[in-house]
């Protein structure tokens, strides 16, 4: 029988027109009546709408969405006229860490509907980033969620080392890696500066696309790398002020220390954004982030004062305004957001 109603994922996929064809064949198969077949197409956008990078993301899922609804009816024909398309972004008022939460996301919306099946694109790449690293159908299974996997040609795909977006890419992480070669060793010193360029350059090649999620601009990469020197300051003193809290703490003889494992949703997108805050807050005495998963961080308190100010996103909303700039920063406290608790005492 026929799964007359369906929900379709989109991304900017090699696959997705083939992915929204078989939808439309798998709900109009069996004779089924098309006025009782409902295709529901969603894009899932893992950003902040008030960010830039999610008004970008916002403006390209509504351009996906109104071509996929008229790839639609375009392969429905005759019958265009009788089926439901719906139309939704999904993920722009929350945040969607990984593969569980985006599984949530449909679940949800499949509930609301009454959706019998996801037809599922095996190219599918949430927020037109990059492509899920943990499987999305193992979570599909978790929330008992029902898919099908569309059943599509794959041409034969030979990314070029060095294209549109990799250029400033390979630049950037050529000129990080040399940089920090050269400070490392002595760059009046002919041998590492032939030796830094050679491995600069392997760096370049192998991780450019592994540190960048998204390509560098002329205009946005300076303006965050004038802002990580404001927050430099601002890091040095969050650590010296640590550390006196920390030292009075020893210095009493009662000890009263409280270690705890806390669970933290940081409102950073994975990357260099997520590295540099689980890094600022395993620098400040206190704490230590222990994993950082997406953009989920655990990170071991060991007073109550460092639990905190670590609810209190002091950090969280100074690495925002470094990569997001001064208007991200304003931004309520993860306590405030539900996004902080306590998973653990001292026994852990």
């Amino acid at each position: 029988m026929a799964d007359r109603r369906v929900l379709v994922p989109l991304s900017e996929s090699v696959t997705v027109r083939q992915t929204v064809s078989y939808a439309v064949q798998t709900a109009l198969a069996d004779d089924v009546d098309p006025a009782e077949v409902q295709i529901h197409l969603v894009v899932a956008v893992p950003y902040e709408a008030d960010l830039p990078e999610g008004q970008d993301k916002i403006e390209f899922a509504t351009s996906l969405l109104e071509r996929a609804a008229a790839w639609v009816r375009e392969d429905a024909g005759s019958h265009s006229h009788s089926l439901t398309i719906e139309t939704e972004i999904v993920g722009d008022q929350e945040y969607l860490f990984g593969p569980r939460d985006y599984a949530k996301a449909f679940a949800a919306y499949a509930d609301e509907h009454d959706l019998e099946c996801v037809i599922l694109d095996p190219e599918y790449q949430p927020g037109a980033t990059a492509p899920m690293l943990q499987p999305l159908e193992r979570e599909l299974d978790r929330v008992g969620l029902r898919y099908d996997e569309a059943p599509v040609e794959r041409s034969a795909r030979h990314e070029r080392l060095v294209g549109p977006g990799s250029r400033s890419r390979l630049f950037a992480m050529f000129l990080i890696s040399y940089g920090f070669y050269l400070t490392l060793g002595d760059p009046t010193y002919t041998f590492d500066l032939v030796t830094g360029a050679a491995v600069a350059g392997i760096v370049a090649v192998t991780l450019s696309h592994v540190t960048f999620t998204t390509a560098p601009t002329l205009v946005g990469s300076p303006l965050r790398v004038v802002r990580f020197t404001l927050y430099i300051p601002y890091l040095i003193w969050e650590i010296i002020r640590a550390n006196l809290a920390i030292s009075l703490v020893i210095l009493r003889p009662s000890m009263p220390i409280d270690p705890k494992l806390t669970r933290v949703n940081a409102r950073v997108r994975s990357g260099l954004p997520l590295l540099a805050l689980a890094n600022s807050i395993t620098l400040t005495p206190g704490t230590l982030t222990v994993r950082a998963n997406n953009q989920q961080l655990i990170v071991h308190s060991l007073t109550q004062v460092a639990r905190d100010d670590l609810f209190e996103g002091s950090l969280e909303r100074a690495v925002r305004f470094v990569f997001y700039g001064r208007e991200a920063a304003a931004t309520a406290t993860p306590k405030e957001r539900g996004d902080a608790e306590v998973i653990g005492g001292e026994e852990l």
